[in-house]
């Protein structure tokens, strides 16, 4: 019977120049939250925290066949952090058996595809009678002779990758790309006003991937909102956290239709401003709560005329915590395409209810003064004090 993957290699970037404290932090919260998403999905794994790599092996007893090296693999590149996954054959790290695991995994290799092979060597000559050039061409030319198929050094169809370490290697053909950045869990934690549209679950997923904890806040508009916009933002969140399974990211929902139309009749082209202003507000009390050192949304500036220059500045006055906007400078086709990749473009097609609040000639270069002298005065500690009104979905 050829040997098939026995385990699943993870691979990691940025952490990895870390210094040697930080990096042992950062790769010990990298294989809690890989054990987190096989847990999830229900694939049994035993995490293995190297220096250099994350190995996922079978549970004693477990066959190849049962754990599924692939499936592991594909799980792990879900994880923020992560570069790269390889199902991967464990072997000696020695010509004979190099070849032989490569040999057997070309069993399926495609019909008419080209390929390399690429080999990283670590070690002395001492420990490996032969360089990675060497190892690359004989491994190279027994694929070759088992599959037919043509070599391609510049842009193979297929790889076959031999990490050749001290005492052991790992010899994989497929590899399933991750997310990169850093362990979400490392950079703390950050309420994130989520409506569910195109920017606010796109602005989340790169607040994940910067190792932060999104707990993200939905403000319920009332009768500029509705049941559907709760669906759609609840299916959005739910998909976003899917990656982060041992984090409490549900949506929080907060009651705001009547703040929202009292907001209405009291005001008219700095209407939007002071609801976000609002918003903010209503993030701050949050966070106050779950122990968040910043707020976030999904703004652009120049997207809407409440993201120009001046009025984020007029927004962002009424809370006390950086805001952060990890879709600053993005343009809008870009945060529709990443809306496609992460999954969350379908359900968020839907227009926002802030859409319906806004007047029809709103303020583009607001001052902090007028936005203040047009809205009520007990907006924003009404705001603050809904935040105490809130409900997680699921627990209502």
């Amino acid at each position: 019977m050829q040997p098939s993957p026995d385990l699943a290699v993870v691979r990691f970037g940025e952490l990895g120049i870390k210094s040697g404290k930080v990096r042992g932090q950062m790769l010990d919260r990298l294989a809690d939250n890989v054990r987190a998403i096989l847990d999830d999905r229900g694939i049994a794994g035993r995490v293995e925290r190297r220096w250099s790599r994350i190995l996922i092996w079978p549970e004693e007893g477990d066959t190849a066949d049962r754990f599924g090296a692939d499936e592991a693999a594909r799980a792990a590149a879900d994880a923020f952090g992560v570069v790269s996954t390889r199902p991967a054959i464990a072997v000696a790290p020695e010509r004979d058996a190099l070849e032989t695991a490569a040999v057997s995994l070309a069993g399926d290799h495609p019909e008419g595809a080209t390929f390399a092979v690429r080999a990283n060597r670590a070690g002395s000559a001492e420990t490996h009678p032969f360089s990675s050039q060497e190892i690359e061409r004989e491994v190279g030319a027994a694929v070759g002779e088992t599959t037919g198929a043509d070599v391609d050094l510049d842009d193979p169809d297929e790889t076959y990758r031999l990490e050749i370490r001290e005492e052991e290697a790992f010899v994989s053909v497929a590899e399933y790309d991750g997310p990169g950045g850093l362990p979400v869990g490392t950079q703390g934690k950050t309420v994130l006003l989520f409506s569910g549209g195109l920017d606010s679950p796109v602005a989340a997923w790169e607040l994940f991937k910067r190792g932060l904890e999104v707990v993200p806040v939905y403000l319920d508009l009332g009768a500029y909102g509705g049941a559907d916009h709760l669906a759609r933002a609840t299916e959005t969140a739910e998909v976003v956290a899917r990656s982060a399974p041992h984090v409490d990211a549900r949506l929080r929902v907060v009651p705001a239709g009547d703040l929202v139309n009292d907001l209405v009749a009291a005001t008219e082209p700095t209407r939007m401003l002071s609801l976000r202003r609002a918003m903010l507000r209503v993030a701050e009390g949050v966070a106050d709560d779950v122990g968040a050192h910043s707020l976030a949304t999904g703004e652009s500036v120049g997207q809407k005329s409440s993201q120009t220059g001046p009025n984020l500045r007029t927004t962002d006055a009424a809370a006390d915590r950086p805001v952060y906007r990890p879709l600053l400078t993005r343009d809008k086709p870009d945060i529709v395409e990443q809306a496609r990749e992460i999954g969350t473009f379908v359900d968020a097609t839907m227009n926002v209810g802030c859409e319906r609040v806004a007047p029809d000639y709103p303020e583009t270069n607001a001052t902090i003064s007028g936005v203040e002298a047009a809205e009520p005065d007990d907006l924003l500690s009404r705001a603050e004090a809904l935040a105490e009104e809130r409900y997680v979905v699921g627990e209502k």
